[in-house]
């Protein structure tokens, strides 16, 4: 299939247009493209896109620049909120529907649910939204749940022209099933009740940047893990693709520690390229790769602040409780970064919280209860907005101090600036709004899980460890595999065992 026939297809009249659509392959252009004629014209229409992480729709934002306020993009997630902020009494829902969602383990699986039913129930509500918005485009779709889909059918229902982009192979998000949820949509179903199926084949990521030789592997790979096949790395390799064999002599769970030899030609590739992702499959690897590289590239936080959500949390439960206070602070710093060991740091801040800092001390101990204060004198969000602002003073100033790093410096920096706001609460509420709509991108050179990495592209790409353990014969191995493998866009350097082979390649 070509992409006018894509073209064509998404600029028909069908009212469901389902196309697949591989990494690089002009899926954003086509969306981007069909969005900026809608808003052209007379006639002009208004269109929703519908993504499913914040870096797509960084991406599609600069892409439809064109369209002005006639099109709106957002996560699904955000517009199920919205669904459910706006009919909250309805659904037996409290206003503030993003702190309903974070009380919960898994709570945008909740408000999926809760309002598929809604509209299921009361089609005239999917009818207003249709008629807000004549076209959706749905971004990513493979990573829907089954009430997700079912929002965006009953929108289809309802008059919306539907069309959705999806690729089987990128699905990297595990399901989180809720009691009740509808189960995950069956894509050959999907493909079936469409009134067009198109694919979109060209590599135009590689052959935009002179590469069409890596853009050919990356689609032939594709195929190859499709298929449950393994990729040849013995011969057919484009030149842009290097394998390095190198054994992990970590001890530690998902850490990472190599040779100096197995590690200077990794060392050598990224300290010669411009822009670079380094992924890896686990958060707690990519710290360790971070180490590795003394430092000296940033890890990509993406939107997600697990640890801060954590600490926000546990302060709004202990509020006026010194002690428990200081332990969701040690807890946040080992989230965050390393060296606020509970053995060298945090035990004794705890301990001087609780005894009141009553006890007179010099030295360390003297800073670790200067710190302990700003709990004692105000145990909530601004007493421990103080204290991490002194303890980053004291990692620069103190040699004491000097060992404690910070890995997530954007999530450390959020978690001091709630003591900006009158409660954590609206804090995080404000800090997460700020985050969302200035959508940051990574740095040019940076650390990220492959997870973070979706829908980013980058020149160059080190993916490591490639091992059984990271790269099992799993389907979600498979497509994390080929998500890692598509964002490089001009080089790909592999980092593999010997003595623990991941079976997906053939070495």
């Amino acid at each position: 299939m070509s992409d006018s026939s894509v073209r064509a297809a998404i600029r028909s009249d069908a009212q469901l247009v389902v196309v697949e659509a591989p990494a690089g392959c002009g899926k954003t252009h086509q969306g981007a493209d069909y969005a900026n004629a809608l808003s052209e014209g007379r006639n002009a229409q208004r269109t929703l896109i519908l993504t499913h992480t914040h870096a797509a729709c960084s991406v599609f934002a600069d892409r439809a620049k064109e369209a002005g306020s006639r099109v709106e993009i957002a996560t699904i997630d955000s517009l199920i909120a919205n669904i459910a902020g706006a009919y909250h009494a309805g659904l037996g829902l409290p206003a503030d529907i993003a702190a309903w969602v974070r009380q919960r383990k898994d709570g945008y699986g909740e408000l999926a649910l809760r309002v598929a039913a809604l509209l299921g129930r009361h089609p005239m509500i999917a009818n207003a939204i249709a008629r807000r918005y004549p076209v959706v485009l749905c971004d990513e779709h493979q990573d829907s749940s089954g009430d997700q889909h079912a929002i965006v059918m009953a929108l289809a229902g309802q008059g919306s022209r539907v069309r959705i982009f999806a690729d089987p192979m990128q699905r990297i998000f595990p399901d989180k099933p809720v009691k009740g949820a509808l189960p995950r949509y069956d894509w050959n179903g999907l493909t079936g009740a469409a009134q067009a199926f198109e694919q979109l084949d060209f590599p135009h990521r590689w052959n935009r940047g002179g590469c069409p030789d890596l853009g050919a592997w990356t689609l032939r790979a594709r195929d190859t893990l499709q298929n449950n096949g393994r990729i040849d790395l013995r011969s057919g390799l484009p030149d842009r693709v290097q394998v390095v064999f190198a054994e992990n002599q970590s001890q530690v769970r998902m850490g990472i520690q190599l040779t100096s030899g197995q590690r200077k030609p990794i060392d050598d590739f990224e300290k010669s390229q411009s822009s670079l992702l380094v992924l890896t499959r686990y958060n707690e690897t990519a710290r360790a790769i971070r180490a590795m590289f003394m430092r000296r590239l940033p890890i990509w936080e993406g939107h997600t602040r697990v640890g801060l959500d954590r600490l926000v949390a546990a302060i709004q439960a202990g509020t006026g409780d010194a002690t428990t206070i200081a332990k969701a602070v040690v807890a946040f710093m080992d989230d965050v970064g390393k060296g606020f060991s509970p053995s060298a740091f945090g035990d004794r801040l705890i301990r001087e919280v609780a005894e009141g800092c009553t006890k007179s001390t010099s030295g360390k101990p003297a800073l670790i209860q200067e710190l302990a204060r700003s709990l004692t004198a105000e145990p909530n969000h601004i007493g421990v907005s103080k204290l991490l602002r002194r303890l980053r003073e004291m990692k620069e100033q103190q040699a004491t101090f000097s060992a404690i790093e910070i890995d997530y410096s954007k999530e450390f920096w959020e978690a001091v600036r709630l003591g900006d706001y009158e409660s954590p609460e609206v804090g995080l509420i404000e800090i997460t709004h700020r985050r969302t709509y200035t959508r940051p991108k990574p740095p040019t050179c940076a650390i990220s899980t492959i997870h973070k990495a979706k829908g980013l592209e980058c020149e160059s790409v080190i993916l490591l460890p490639v091992n059984a353990n990271t790269f099992p014969d799993q389907e979600d191995a498979r497509c994390l595999l080929y998500v890692a493998l598509s964002r490089a866009s001009h080089r790909l350097q592999l980092v593999l065992s010997r003595e623990n082979p991941s079976p997906l390649f053939v070495i």
